[in-house]
Parts: C-alpha cells; sequence; structure tokens
C-alpha cells in the first residue's frame, strides 16, 4: 500500500521532531484519568510519560497504601542524579543503625529495578539527600504499641541539590516514609531519565497495628529466597507481621538446638530445613523492611512428623485419616505424658532465642477429640486420675490442662509474660472462652467474617485478628487434593473482596479490639515455584485496608493497585496479572460500571459480554 504524499510527508515531520523522546506516545492527565495520546511538535517538550502524569493525576498520585494524613505533591518534577543518593542523621553509635543502613540500601536497589536492562541515562541530574531526624533512635523492637507514622517532606535546597526529610518517632516509621519515598521517584521512560516532584509534603501512619501474612512452610517446604521475597512484598505495601507457621503434622523442617532429632526425622530432606542461621538471615531481612517475624508452634494437635521416636503423640498418620483429623497425616500430642512439657519448653526456649519475637503464636486449632477417644491409654487417664468421662466437655478439660502447663512453661522460658496468640477453635466457643482469660491470649478468627464467635469475643473484651477464611484465605479456589471438584474453601478470593473486608464491618463500635488481620497461605497446594502469584498482588490489596482504612470502594483504589502490582513486579516478585496491559495504558476506558457493587460479580460490562460471548457459541452450534 502507498501512503498519499501529503501524509507521508507530515509523518516524516512527526517523528523528526520526537527523535529527541523515545516513542510516539505522551498521557495527559484529563477527568482523574491518564489519557494516551500522540505526540506533536507541539507537545514535544511538554510531553508526560505514564509515570509521571500519574504522580500529578491524583490527590494521592498513586501512592499505596494511601497516606492517612495530609498530602502534597507540588507540580515540576525534578531530574535525579541515581549515584548520588546519600544518607543523613544516621547514627553509628545506635543498634538500630545496621536496620536503617539496610533499609537504605534496598532504597538505592529499588531505584535501580526501575530501570530497564538496557536503559542509558542521561547525564546529570541533582544529588538526593535523605535526612532522618528520628525521636527515639533506640528502638530496635517492633510492638503492637511502636508508633509507625511519619513525616516526609521533599524540597530544593539553594545550591541545587534534593533534600528528602523523613521526620518519625523510631526507625520503623522512618522506613515507611522511605517506602513512600521510593514511590515518588519513577523512570521516564520518554527521556532516560529518573525523575521525582521537588516539592513535598506528606503526614501519614497507619490505621492498624498488626498487619500481617500467614506463610505456612510444612505442607510443602519454602525456600529462604521465596520467605525473602514475601518481605519484599510486603514492605512495599507497609505489612508488618509475618506470622510463620514452621511446623505441622507433614514435616518439622525448623532446626531446634535443643531437639536436633525433630528435623532430623521430620524435614522432608536434609537441604530443607531452616537453620540457625536460616532464622537469623530471615529476622533481619524482615526487620530492615518493617516486618517482625512470629513463630508458631501450632499444637496441641497439627503435629506428626519428627515425632515418631518419642510416646508424645498419638494417632499418626492413622487411618482412615477422616475419624482422627482434618486432613492427612494426622497426629496429636498426648496430653498425659509428663515428659511431653519438659520436650515442648525445650522447643519454646530455642525459639524465643532464635526469633527474639514480640509476640509467639501458640497455634490451638483444629484439635480432633476422636483421636484422643481412641488412644485407650488417654482414655483410661481421664478415668483413673481426674474422674473424667469422654463427653466434649471432658476432652475440653484435656486440652485445657495441655494449654495452661504449655503457657507456663512458654512464659518461663520468656521470663515474662509475653502475648500469645491463638486460632478460634472449640477452647473460644461461648460455653468455654473462660478458659481462656483476655489478659493471656489474643484470638485470630479464622472462621467466616458471619461467625457469632466475633461478636462473642469483641463483647466479652478479648483483642482479635482477622483472617476469616471467607475473605483472607489466598489457598482458596483451586482443585481438591483429598477430594475431587475444588478445595474446601472456594471460591477463589479476588483482590477487590480482600480489599472490601473491613474491619470496622465485623466491630462496628469495638473496632479498638481489633488489633488488624493477616492473609493466610496454607501450602498443600503451594511451594515456593507459586508463593509469590498466590500472596501477590492481592496481599497488597489487605495492606491499604490496614494501613488506611478506606471510606471508598475497591473501584477507587483500583488505577493505583495496577501500579502497585508493576512495583512487585519491579522487585522480583511475581504477581500475578490482573488486566490486559491496554487498559494499563488506556485507564479510563477499563473501570467497571458502577451499576454493580458487589464484587463477586462481573458488573453490567461483564454480563454484557458474556452473553455476547454466549450468542456467538449459539451461532457456532447451529451453523
Amino acid at each position: 500500500m502507498k501512503l498519499p504524499l501529503a501524509t507521508y510527508i507530515l509523518f516524516v515531520v512527526l517523528v523528526e521532531n520526537i527523535s529527541a523522546l523515545n516513542g510516539v506516545w505522551r498521557w495527559e492527565c484529563s477527568n482523574n484519568y491518564c489519557q494516551k495520546t500522540a505526540i506533536t511538535p507541539e507537545t514535544e517538550d511538554t510531553a508526560l510519560s505514564l509515570p509521571a502524569c500519574r504522580i500529578f493525576c491524583s490527590d494521592v498520585g498513586a501512592l499505596w497504601p494511601k497516606p492517612t494524613g495530609n498530602v502534597y505533591l507540588g507540580s515540576t518534577l525534578a531530574k535525579v542524579n541515581i549515584n548520588s543518593i546519600d544518607a543523613m542523621g544516621l547514627n553509628f553509635e545506635k543498634a538500630s543503625h545496621p536496620i536503617m543502613t539496610g533499609a537504605m540500601k534496598r532504597f538505592k536497589q529499588q531505584i535501580n529495578a526501575k530501570m530497564p536492562q538496557r536503559a542509558k541515562l542521561a547525564d546529570g541530574g541533582k544529588t538526593l539527600e535523605v535526612t532522618y531526624i528520628l525521636a527515639n533512635p533506640d528502638i530496635t523492637k517492633l510492638t503492637l504499641e511502636t508508633e509507625e507514622g511519619y513525616a516526609l517532606t521533599i524540597s530544593e535546597t539553594s545550591d541545587g541539590r534534593l533534600n528528602a526529610t523523613i521526620v518519625a518517632d523510631n526507625i520503623f516509621g522512618g522506613r515507611h516514609g522511605l517506602e513512600t519515598l521510593n514511590q515518588l521517584v519513577i523512570y521516564d521512560d520518554l527521556r532516560d531519565e529518573v525523575l521525582m516532584p521537588n516539592d513535598v509534603s506528606i503526614t501519614d501512619e497507619p490505621a492498624f497495628a498488626y498487619r500481617g501474612i500467614s506463610l505456612d512452610t510444612a505442607r510443602n517446604y519454602i525456600n529462604v529466597d521465596t520467605i525473602k521475597r514475601t518481605l519484599d512484598g510486603m514492605a512495599s505495601s507497609k505489612l508488618n507481621s509475618l506470622h510463620w507457621h514452621i511446623t505441622d503434622s507433614h514435616s518439622f523442617p525448623y532446626v531446634s538446638k535443643s531437639l536436633p532429632e525433630l528435623s532430623m526425622y521430620g524435614a522432608y530432606s536434609t537441604k530443607k530445613i531452616y537453620t540457625a542461621e536460616d532464622v537469623a538471615e530471615i529476622v533481619a531481612y524482615g526487620l530492615e523492611r518493617g516486618v517482625r517475624i512470629i513463630p508458631e508452634f501450632d499444637a496441641p494437635a497439627h503435629v506428626g512428623e519428627g515425632w515418631q521416636n518419642t510416646d508424645f503423640v498419638v494417632c499418626f498418620n492413622a487411618k482412615p485419616w477422616q475419624n482422627y483429623c482434618v486432613e492427612p497425616p494426622c497426629g496429636q500430642f498426648d496430653p498425659t505424658k509428663d515428659k511431653l512439657y519438659d520436650a515442648i519448653e525445650a522447643l519454646y526456649g530455642d525459639m524465643l532465642e532464635q526469633f527474639d519475637p514480640v509476640i509467639f503464636h501458640m497455634g490451638g486449632d483444629e484439635v480432633h477429640f476422636g483421636c484422643w477417644n481412641s488412644t485407650d491409654s488417654i482414655v483410661e487417664w481421664m478415668e483413673t486420675e481426674k474422674g473424667w468421662g469422654r463427653s466434649e466437655q471432658d476432652f475440653v478439660k484435656l486440652w485445657d490442662l495441655f494449654q495452661n502447663e504449655s503457657l507456663t512453661r512458654l512464659y518461663k522460658k520468656a521470663d515474662k509474660q509475653i502475648p500469645v496468640i491463638m486460632w478460634t477453635s472449640t477452647l473460644t466457643q461461648k460455653e468455654y472462652l473462660e478458659l481462656l482469660p483476655k489478659d493471656k491470649y489474643i484470638i485470630q478468627i479464622w472462621t467466616t467474617g458471619s461467625d457469632p464467635q466475633i461478636s462473642n469475643l469483641l463483647n466479652n473484651g478479648y483483642k482479635v485478628i482477622l483472617s476469616n477464611y471467607d475473605a483472607l484465605y489466598f489457598d482458596c479456589g483451586f482443585a481438591g487434593w483429598v477430594t475431587d471438584g475444588n478445595n474446601w474453601c472456594s471460591p477463589y478470593i479476588g483482590w477487590q473482596k480482600v480489599y472490601e473486608n473491613r474491619p470496622a464491618k465485623f466491630a462496628g463500635d469495638k473496632k479498638a479490639q481489633v488489633l488488624g488481620a493477616e492473609a493466610a497461605l496454607w501450602t498443600e497446594q503451594v511451594d515456593s515455584a507459586s508463593v509469590d502469584t498466590r500472596l501477590w498482588p492481592r496481599a497488597s490489596a489487605l495492606g491499604e485496608v490496614l494501613w488506611t482504612e478506606p471510606t471508598g470502594s475497591w473501584r477507587d483504589a483500583e488505577q493505583r493497585f495496577l501500579v502497585q502490582r508493576e512495583r512487585l513486579i519491579e522487585l522480583g516478585v511475581n504477581s500475578d496479572a490482573l488486566e490486559p496491559e491496554w487498559c494499563w495504558q488506556y485507564e479510563e476506558n477499563c473501570p467497571t460500571s458502577d451499576d454493580d457493587d458487589d464484587p463477586t460479580k462481573g458488573g453490567v460490562a461483564a454480563n454484557a459480554v458474556a452473553a455476547i460471548f454466549l450468542l456467538i457459541n449459539i451461532l457456532i452450534a447451529l451453523a
């Protein structure tokens, strides 16, 4: 095909006039959307790349999670010399210095990750100085009371440098400020430059103190690099608690200094273990990213592999498993064995020493009374030693005996009353709740959001963490593995449902008792190859729910969420795609219809598309 001469000349002129830019497209803000349009000779000098447009096209730019305080981003961008980024205000004599130094190192790595591998940056740019002003730089532990707020200001100095000042109570708030600063630094692909706004003021603090992910590494082993990528994603979304479900009946990969035989016999292989060095590396890696590691030793159920050479476990791999546990292999501690508690105490001591946690998780879910009832020695002990029968109430007494002695041993090794988390279970039901004093236990809710236990716990003054499986179990929606069809908690949970799962909906005027929430990833059907895409970017949606406590719908957050997904990809976190890339570039064309506010439904547009495809298939079948 031949172009008309006039069209050909115009095409050549356009190409020649934009030869200094990398591309023919620019973006301009209209109606809070960055809209794609061709570069012309008249717009070449002012053409904005998509990342640049997004900074100025909404009240908070593309920040995630959305700041809770004031946000001012100015109206101009300055070029940054990425080889001249310096940290100021770090005290080398403070214990917190290594944590903040690690955070600063990560900041520079994040900046480099923004650029394509073959990008050749244009010369020049301004020095970026990051100044910390910390009221309590000695704080190195992230507790439930730690203040994580910060204030960030960016300005240009009289000698042409860029100064970013982060004011915070401690290094953890300072790190969050650094994360926000990173999101304001963009790679401009039109000009091969790194840019950032030069007149910024942001104040920000989280709505909830506990913002977490639970990761199971016992059903399938999850390697250290994958755990570290999980921490990278958490830092990017200002999540602050990694609850490590490190052992279960399936395997015991944790290497205990006092009981090394547990991992010798319980790990899947000698390579699939977590040594003391691994734990130390993960704990330090987490602190640099503002994440505390919370170890869980789940008991008295969820034990088996590793304990074969003791007489502490009953019903191990019993069949048919449905009679003794919720999934194979079965296994449950025998609370009548006195020496069991010495082993548990030693294990607690190792975990407390290696993790140095501010909170400990004791598990305590899915205890199967059928297992204890089928064990003659336990039933005989209950009858002869305690005068108990075989009713539910009697087995609850046995469980209570185990729990009280285990808690005593934990306190002994911690040398204090360390905060303890337990899952909802039979013990948290209304008739037995008094067995778990509210001044000792935080209750993590894993049942549905409509479970009456939630209101009962709140009405009785308990502090809770939400992990309701109908919105926060990220292993849901895949094939069954002990049955046909789909797994037990299907369907798949989209990010929209995660975003709409607001604590205030459950707690009402008792919201102050909700410490936060946690997305759970159980790994029966997950390993190191698939952790990233199961967690991300959905866990980022939880990050904004818990940091910002948004009042708008997921639609209001959608465009920023797409940007956050791209940030995760830049960090090497393999996050699931959410939409065609066309929607990323033409964002005004893809929002879902406002006629349908139910995140579990497809909306008017989606239903129309489905109807069209159905009609086409019918016509094909009739042809």
